[in-house]
């Protein structure tokens, strides 16, 4: 797998100064017309955390050595577009582990990441990734998306080899003992990508006492303040007790939040009662942001849109998937 870490460690190099110049720049835009719940903040957070998690060489080389390539397949990756460059782990996962790549991306995020793989066979002409059609033969696939697309795709790809993910959602457990830093994280894994990813924090579970602060974002999106205003709205129509942190609302629940302007939170007595609610509903769970629960999927305060090499979304190891077979 040498050459193959050299080709996107090399890749990694490119994307130093990616927004620094007219061309990024336009990339970003692009970008942003494509899909307008993007911004230039969270494409740059995005290949900020590819760069630093995915790209380090020395990292790519540590995580690499627990896998052995087998006979090369075709893969199909269906990504989604929910934040930019979601589908970057799959696509580096697929060409790691010897296979060639039939990459179909998403109408949201087309423009990001056709120009990261237009990079890719700068750097490697020969690189084994092609796009994807109905008509090509594939022999295992990886399909991302809503829960009623991975309904589809489980009868799509009935036949073959499979990672079906559809949605998944992220929780914060507080102790009281948090610093004002790991708070600041905190709000940026909440507010970053608009509430829209599967590792923003849509629920947070805190002792009884503890005062919930929590800033938004002094900019937010267009979008994502008509979803508030119409939330909020609704909300005061069916009498639901909230609080308006303007922009966002915060809303006293043990479930998850659906609405990506609405943060929930709800009180705990013990740290075992945490730990069983969680266990009654980890499927559920795609990270925990905790320094007092431990968690297969736990990550530092901050770190939610960091994900690293080694994280397992969905409790599924991409890379045992794709050379194990």
């Amino acid at each position: 797998m040498n050459y193959t870490i050299e080709i996107f460690a090399t890749l990694g190099n490119r994307l130093k100064d990616f927004g620094k110049d007219s061309a990024t720049l336009e990339v970003m835009h692009r970008a942003m017309e494509q899909n307008e719940w993007f911004c230039e903040r969270d494409i740059l957070l995005a290949v900020e955390a590819i760069r630093e998690e995915f790209l380090d060489k020395e990292k790519l080389q540590r995580w690499a050595a627990a896998y052995t390539r087998g006979r090369a397949k075709r893969v199909a990756i269906i990504m989604a577009g929910n934040i930019p460059l979601v589908g970057f782990y799959d696509l580096l996962c697929v060409v790691m582990a010897g296979h060639t790549a039939l990459v179909k991306p998403s109408s949201k995020d087309k423009i990001l990441t056709e120009y990261i793989i237009e990079l890719l066979r700068d750097i490697e002409p020969t690189i084994a990734i092609e796009p994807y059609s109905d008509q090509a033969a594939i022999d295992m696939a990886i399909a991302t998306g809503g829960d009623e697309a991975a309904r589809y795709f489980r009868t799509r790809y009935a036949n073959l080899p499979t990672i079906i993910r559809g949605s998944r959602h992220s929780l914060a457990v507080l102790d009281g003992k948090e610093s004002k830093d790991e708070i600041e994280g905190l709000c940026r894994d909440i507010f970053s990508h608009n509430g829209l990813g599967c590792r923003n924090i849509s629920l947070i579970l805190l002792p009884h006492g503890m005062k919930l602060y929590i800033t938004p974002p002094d900019t937010i999106n267009p979008m994502t303040r008509g979803n508030y205003l119409q939330n909020k709205a609704l909300k005061s129509m069916l009498g639901v007790a909230f609080t308006d942190l303007g922009g966002y609302i915060t809303v006293e629940s043990n479930t998850f939040s659906d609405n990506i302007s609405q943060i929930n939170y709800y009180y705990y007595n013990s740290i075992s009662e945490v730990k069983e609610w969680i266990a009654q509903n980890d499927e559920k769970i795609q990270c925990v942001v905790s320094n007092s629960i431990d968690h297969p999927r736990r990550v530092a305060f901050g770190r939610a849109q960091y994900p690293t090499l080694w994280d397992v979304a969905d409790g599924v190891d991409v890379m045992k998937f794709l050379t194990q077979r």
